[in-house]
């Protein structure tokens, strides 16, 4: 039997047909999406979110989205409220943001399938693991997804950012480890902002008195102050005199003469390359809990990329199927190493198993094409002339 269960009228559009009705009262619809029909509002009419995911249509004509709700219990089940519709034609469409959800998701294997899976094939009389119960096993597929997220599975996150005039953006709510910023040209283009050593952000920032001890309160705590003066200074300082970028104006009339500054651009060797550029730099605001940008980024256009642990959401409880196998030997391993009457040589295969699977999934997914590699070399034998 096959794995698919949509349509292609569900999968590329989001519409899901039912059988014609000649009345319709307090009906029910049973969606077959692979992605989760939501619903703004519950069975009393009372809103519990800012939107549905998905419009019923009766005859053609789009329904309000307080006419309906999903059933309690029933995942997928669309109900009616209770009148009566004379009509004769029903479906469901998924909104764009459903449907764009939902497309390439048959590369992937949500983290309950593979719970289900590993104690049908991997527990029973007669296995290594003859018994074991769901939570272990839920336990350990949780924190191998939580391990593989940081440097195998593809768990990388974006957000496109404005930086303000404070030159801080709030560190996103399922955020464990930054992978990159980069500021967006008008081509669309992104330049890598550096993270920098340049300055800091102080974590606690007591005031002194004139012999430079820190004061307190009548509760005997330090006072702090509002704000870093290392930050402010940090974000009014000018840039070009870090990163030695020479303000040359050059005009169409002095294009070929000979004038030393001229002649003098791109030659300056031996600087460095931390603050030898112009793309700006970034801190981590432990105290704020921001990302704080150089001077020069204000108003620019940024992208964020960062990891997370895969456990934040629902959506991002889902693991590739390149990386199931992975997933099944660490929850197996993890379960015979945590067990007293397990001889340790088996403890020792699995975990040999555990590794050379978590080796196949890397190389899996890190994508390699050997048509790519061979369109960057290609550009490798080009003689430079000097």
């Amino acid at each position: 039997m096959g794995l698919i269960t949509e349509t292609n009228a569900q999968y590329y559009s989001g519409q899901q047909s039912f059988p014609v009705y000649t009345a319709i009262t307090n009906k029910t619809f049973d969606c077959t999406f692979d992605v989760d029909v939501v619903s703004a509002f519950d069975s009393a009419g009372s809103q519990i979110g800012s939107v549905s995911n998905y419009t019923i249509y009766l005859d053609g004509v789009a329904q309000d989205e307080d006419q309906s709700y999903i059933s309690t219990g029933a995942k997928n089940q669309i109900t009616l409220r209770p009148s009566t519709f004379a009509t004769t034609t029903v479906y469901v469409q998924l909104k764009d943001f459903a449907i764009q959800s939902n497309y390439g998701g048959y590369s992937y294997i949500s983290l309950n399938d593979v719970i289900n899976n590993f104690l049908v094939g991997y527990v029973g009389v007669g296995k290594l693991i003859p018994r074991v119960n769901r939570t272990d096993v839920m336990f350990h597929a949780k924190r191998g997804l939580q391990e593989f997220s940081y440097d195998t599975l593809k768990s990388i996150k974006s957000q496109e950012l404005n930086i303000p005039p404070s030159l801080s953006v709030p560190i996103p709510q399922d955020y464990v480890n930054y992978v990159k910023a980069s500021w967006v040209d008008g081509l669309g283009v992104t330049h890598v902002i550096y993270p920098t050593t340049l300055t800091t952000n102080p974590y606690t920032l007591p005031i002194q008195d004139s012999d430079g001890v820190p004061t307190q309160d009548a509760y005997g705590n330090n006072i702090d102050a509002t704000q870093s003066l290392t930050e402010e200074n940090w974000a009014t300082a000018n840039d070009r005199l870090l990163s030695g970028n020479l303000n040359l104006s050059y005009s169409n009339a002095g294009v070929y003469d000979w004038r030393w500054d001229k002649i003098a651009a791109g030659e300056r060797y031996g600087l460095n390359p931390e603050t030898s550029q112009k793309n700006g730099w970034f801190t981590i605001n432990e105290r704020e809990g921001k990302f704080s940008f150089s001077s020069n980024l204000k108003s620019k256009l940024i992208v964020l990329e960062y990891l997370s642990d895969g456990l934040a959401w629902d959506l991002d409880s889902k693991i590739p199927k390149m990386a199931e196998q992975a997933i099944y030997m660490h929850i197996a391993h993890g379960i015979l190493a945590s067990r007293s009457n397990v001889p340790e040589y088996i403890v020792r295969r699995f975990k040999k198993d555990r590794y050379a699977e978590l080796r196949n999934a890397k190389i899996r997914l890190s994508n390699i094409k050997l048509d790519e590699i061979v369109q960057v070399m290609r550009g490798k034998s080009k003689w430079i002339k000097h």
